[in-house]
């Protein structure tokens, strides 16, 4: 693969336009792929950054190694677990006595997804105990929100109310469901479409519906995106994180799949970068160059946008970015779902589903052989394991999950 993306990433970085182009066109008379695609004489722009990727392994799928990779890590879960949660780690930017007590990087994340792996920990009495200390302290300090699904108490609430916690509380689900539902992010971490999900996981139908409505009016009949103002900048964001596919899914129900399909597939056509059967697209609608450089990710980017909505869109679309994906490699960031190898993987996997062509699940099977090797160099290097659910282990071993079963279901968004 490294000999196909071109073996020195500097030259990407270091390359004028006009050498670029004349390199791309001796690459396609020779049946190559571009090392990136011609915009015009003075803009390129990447479909992939080669540096952010890594060679895939060559280690074939192995069931009974990746089933022995879940039990390893729950196990360490289970081990690594304190009377505050659990250690916080340096990639995550947070001190290994760093209280943490939300969806995505904390306790919440970690009770969710060991209930969902058949943990024997005691997750009612864990999540109330979260509960406690978020409100006591919240997380995030002057950022803290507590309506938001991954970064606030909505999240806490949510996962008390699936593991059957006695500090489930249908009646404070609602207040925050309802404080969210014109929060001015328009997205899923901090906003109402993260909330619209808290609301159908729990069966809050009237604030689900509210929610929703909104929502739909929201989204911009001209550009058929929706307008975040988020972490002091407004932008159009097409990813699912904090944008347009994770709206988009939110919305699903409140009206017709045909009138979604028709939306998501102007906006997604419209903002596609293509060349030579690929597709990505820029983490805004658009991008300012040096800010917004294109990425392939769960969070941004292909993965995450074909793993969201890859049913609502063009299947042509759909699998030139999952051929991007593939072709682009393993993240180099790690394992993990929002921004690893294993959030990457379920856009394999959502393809799988959508074609039942058995190359994307051995796609998705051969990346999660990788996230195994990931974990370990991980563990290896910082001497322990990684305990959140979006960033972490655990988030692999749901990943290792679905490959067995060959799911695509994505956790907390299509299941929660």
């Amino acid at each position: 693969m490294s000999a196909l993306l071109g073996k020195d990433p500097g030259a990407l970085r270091s390359a004028g336009a006009h050498e670029l182009f004349a390199r791309n066109r001796v690459r396609a008379s020779r049946g190559g792929l571009p090392l990136m695609p011609y915009l015009g004489d003075d803009q390129l722009t990447l479909l992939w950054r080669v540096e952010e990727h890594e060679a895939l392994t060559e280690r074939a799928w192995d069931a009974s190694r990746a089933e022995a990779a879940v039990a390893a890590i729950v196990a360490d879960a289970e081990g690594a677990v304190g009377d505050a949660g659990w250690p916080g780690h340096p990639r995550d930017d947070a001190a290994e006595d760093q209280s943490i007590s939300s969806l995505y990087l904390g306790s919440a994340g970690m009770i969710w997804a060991l209930h969902e792996l058949g943990s024997s920990i005691d997750a009612g009495g864990m999540v109330a105990g979260a509960i406690d200390r978020y409100r006591a302290a919240p997380d995030f300090a002057d950022r803290a929100h507590a309506p938001s699904l991954w970064m606030g108490e909505t999240g806490l609430l949510v996962v008390a109310a699936r593991v059957g916690s006695s500090a489930a509380d249908e009646r404070r689900l609602r207040e925050l469901v309802y404080e969210n539902r014109e929060h001015p992010t328009w997205e899923l971490m901090w906003g109402s479409s993260g909330t619209m999900l808290a609301a159908r996981a729990c069966g809050l139908d009237d604030e689900w519906d509210e929610s929703a409505g909104l929502l739909w009016e929201r989204w911009d009949t001209t550009t058929d995106l929706w307008t975040q103002t988020l972490y002091g900048r407004v932008s159009q964001i097409l990813g699912p994180a904090h944008g347009f596919a994770g709206n988009a899914h939110a919305v699903r129900g409140y009206v017709n799949d045909e009138a979604l399909r028709e939306r998501v597939t102007r906006a997604l056509e419209r903002t596609a970068l293509r060349e030579n059967g690929l597709a990505n697209w820029s983490p805004v609608a658009e991008p300012v160059k040096g800010r917004d450089l294109v990425r392939v990710q769960w969070c941004h980017g292909a993965p995450g946008i074909v793993a969201t909505v890859g049913d609502l869109m063009p299947l042509e679309l759909a699998l030139a970015g999952g051929e991007l994906i593939w072709r682009a490699g393993p993240l180099r960031k790690g394992p993990g779902l929002c921004h690893g190898t294993g959030g990457n993987g379920f856009a394999f996997l959502k393809l799988f589903t959508l074609t039942s062509d058995e190359r994307w699940l051995d796609r998705a099977r051969r990346f999660a052989m990788h996230t195994i090797e990931q974990v370990q160099r991980e563990r290896e290097r910082s001497g322990r394991g990684r305990f959140t659910l979006w960033t972490g282990d655990v988030g692999v071993a749901l990943y290792l999950r679905a490959c067995v079963r060959a799911d695509a279901t994505f956790p907390t968004i299509d299941k929660l």
